[in-house]
């Protein structure tokens, strides 16, 4: 996974004719921060990349949206599944946490955390014992900006369709795309 370069981002502002001003303007930063970042003075911080990089996807009109960026092969468990099975699944799939799911509704998630934190002989209790709150969800329509604010504060949000969730976006997948 390669991130863009400061050269990448001032070649891409200038061959949309954008002056660092506007580009500041459009990523909600200040003009002198984008200068920083283009002479390679400072390393911005992953959240404010990812708003240069919304922004100049704006301006190229190509707006990344949820649908754009989900994986669709949702792995998940029901609340009243044991957390060994929970575990498994997470092992299996390699990821660190799961959404929990009650009949295609997200309810809750499972992590690695929530289950050592459950402490010993855990493995026959169901999910819902120990499970943490929801991810939040969005839309199929929502915009990279709004899924890169939630992701700074949760793990994944899920992608909801009439309240079923239909897919799943990580911060992984949000650096993907960057690249």
């Amino acid at each position: 996974m390669e991130l863009p370069t400061p050269q990448d981002l001032r070649e891409r502002r200038t061959s949309l004719d954008l002056t660092q001003s506007a580009l500041a303007e459009m990523a909600g930063v200040s003009q002198p921060l984008i200068a920083r970042i283009e002479g390679g003075d400072v390393d911005p911080r992953l959240s404010t990349l990812r708003r240069i990089v919304a922004a100049l996807d704006e301006a190229e009109g190509g707006v990344v949206r949820a649908e754009d960026l989900m994986n669709e092969g949702l792995v998940s468990v029901a609340p009243d599944d044991s957390v060994a099975d929970a575990e498994h699944r997470m092992e299996e799939a390699a990821f660190s946490q799961l959404p929990v799911l009650q009949s295609g509704l997200p309810v809750g998630s499972i992590s690695y955390s929530d289950i050592r934190r459950a402490g010993e002989n855990v493995g026959q209790k169901a999910v819902a014992e120990i499970m943490s709150e929801q991810f939040p969800t969005v839309s199929r329509e929502d915009s990279v900006d709004k899924i890169s604010n939630l992701l700074d504060y949760y793990k994944a949000v899920i992608v909801t369709e009439s309240g079923e969730a239909v897919g799943i976006i990580t911060e992984a997948d949000i650096a993907a795309e960057l690249s």
